[in-house]
């Protein structure tokens, strides 16, 4: 028998609309993001990103679009957890959860890393790990006072790396205008790593660069009008910033040809000292840093909502998890709890969280098609119509089957991480649900859906 709902849940502020949304979407994208794993996937697939992320973009769309119809029948805060959980049950739900907490948790923690890395290239005397440390003081105060300050932050970074795109771009251009130039080179790459599997792989690191517009559902429960914004700023979050990061990694190949750099994680230095000298360098990384500080606030604030959501529904301690501060209306628990586990950045590598991130996001993706299928088509008849059929069952297929190539072109201690963090969750909720003997319990959604 399944448990009552809670009663009168606790709700978030709704006072974004989707400008708001769609520039929370490319902040937490960071459309610089293409240099944060530039020189690890130019080396994976030979010198050929820009065909990397044009792979990518075409499973993202899929996969957004089936966010979009999930978010239009179900505008509540909590991302993929929530949508497998009205799908399959909370049991199924909280899975996919936990999985999809991989990604959240590890991002903001992506973001401070790559802060230290390159003020410390600039300021060489200020040590990384205090860099580190104020980005995540500075983060965790302006995320408690409120999503105000995360969307007002947002627009003023989206807007300052906008321009250093146009100041790149025309440097570019003014730089490789008369030189011999092969405009195919980085479709094709150098030939260091040659066929279609390496460039699947390259794809599959990409993942990490489109969790934005999977961030914007987190949101639901902060917009105006959910069923409306939402989905739109999925799509236009996805298709435009997937297009730009094509544009930045085929103008960097060209700018920089070939797949070897001195410092693979820090490649976009060589780029744009070939591009612009040290002035364009000197304004990447004001830019680039800029851009992680924003990516920084928006992560976090979406995996404390999630982290907030799971509370709710007490399948986290509800105490804790699902507290909002009476004064900022935030969840500050589950906020202050992300900053301390983002004091991980000290001590792990770029690469390796580069794909961590992307298994989780790979599995929330596939459990959010699924989701589709089963919400729409198997538990509404009136949707078996063709077009329902096309929309509700073909679309969300071919996302799941796009999705699940990249995740076997992950490598192997992606995987092995990855499904040990499964594993916890799966053991985490045996003990919850006393062996599977009962539902976990649900939150009632009706005001909100």
């Amino acid at each position: 028998m399944a448990n009552p709902p809670c009663s009168a849940p606790a709700q978030l502020r709704r006072v974004l609309g989707l400008p708001a949304l769609v520039f929370f979407g490319l902040v937490y994208m960071v459309p610089l993001t293409i240099f944060t794993t530039y020189g690890i996937v130019t080396e994976l697939t030979g010198g050929r990103t820009a065909a990397a992320y044009l792979v990518t973009l075409l499973a993202m769309l899929f996969t957004a679009t089936s966010y979009s119809f999930m978010v239009k029948r179900f505008p509540v805060a909590g991302s993929a957890y929530s949508y497998t959980n009205m799908a399959f049950g909370p049991n199924v739900g909280f899975l996919a959860g936990w999985s999809l907490l991989l990604d959240y948790l590890f991002i903001p923690m992506i973001n401070y890393l790559l802060i230290g890395l390159f003020l410390n290239i600039a300021f060489p005397a200020i040590p990384a790990w205090a860099i580190v440390l104020a980005a995540i003081a500075v983060v965790t105060v302006l995320n408690v006072v409120g999503i105000h300050s995360v969307a007002k932050t947002s627009n003023l970074i989206v807007g300052a790396q906008i321009v250093f795109i146009g100041v790149f771009v025309a440097l570019s251009w003014q730089g490789l205008a008369g030189q011999p130039v092969d405009l195919l080179a980085p479709l094709r790459g150098d030939g260091s790593a040659p066929g279609f599997a390496a460039l699947m792989a390259g794809a599959a690191v990409l993942c990490l660069s489109f969790l934005g517009f999977d961030a914007v559902s987190t949101l639901a429960e902060e917009c105006k009008d959910a069923r409306r914004d939402v989905p739109r700023a999925i799509i236009l979050t996805t298709l435009g910033a997937g297009l730009l990061f094509t544009v930045l990694a085929y103008v960097s190949q060209l700018v920089l040809p070939g797949s070897a750099f001195a410092n693979t994680d820090a490649a976009a230095n060589e780029v744009m000292m070939k591009a612009g000298g040290q002035f364009l360098a000197n304004f990447f990384t004001a830019a680039f840093v800029a851009g992680s500080l924003g990516s920084a606030l928006a992560s976090q604030a979406a995996v404390s909502r999630i982290l907030f959501t799971m509370g709710r529904d007490h399948v986290l301690p509800q105490r804790s998890f699902g507290y909002l501060s009476p004064r900022f209306g935030t969840p500050v628990f589950a906020t202050l709890l992300v900053s301390a586990f983002s004091l991980l950045a000290l001590v792990i590598d770029l690469a390796t969280l580069a794909s961590l991130i992307s298994f989780g996001a790979v599995v929330a993706f596939s459990a959010v098609n699924l989701a589709v299928v089963k919400t729409h088509l198997m538990d509404d008849a009136g949707q078996r119509t063709p077009l329902g059929l096309l929309r509700y069952g073909a679309v969300p297929l071919v996302g799941l089957g796009l999705t699940l190539w990249l995740w076997t072109s992950l490598s192997a201690l992606t995987l092995v991480i990855g499904l040990c963090w499964f594993a916890l969750g799966l053991a985490y909720l045996a003990v919850l649900t006393a062996g599977f003997r009962r539902p976990v319990r649900l939150v009632d959604f009706s005001e909100t859906a």
